[in-house]
């Protein structure tokens, strides 16, 4: 496997976990958990933003 389908792969991963970031932060405000929701999606999208900075480094 070569450098671009790991890039892939990590883009995907990462893709897919901002989602479910996403969906666990809609239902900690449904249970009005505001400041631990708000935290967590942050630091769990984040992810990849930092994973592409690092790649086009």
């Amino acid at each position: 496997m070569g450098k671009h389908n790991s890039e892939n792969i990590i883009k995907h991963k990462s893709f897919e976990f901002a989602v479910r970031i996403v969906n666990f932060y809609k239902s900690l405000i449904e249970r009005k958990e505001y400041v631990m929701s708000k935290q967590i999606l942050r630091s769990g999208t984040s992810i990849g933003a930092n994973i592409r900075e690092a790649q086009n480094a």
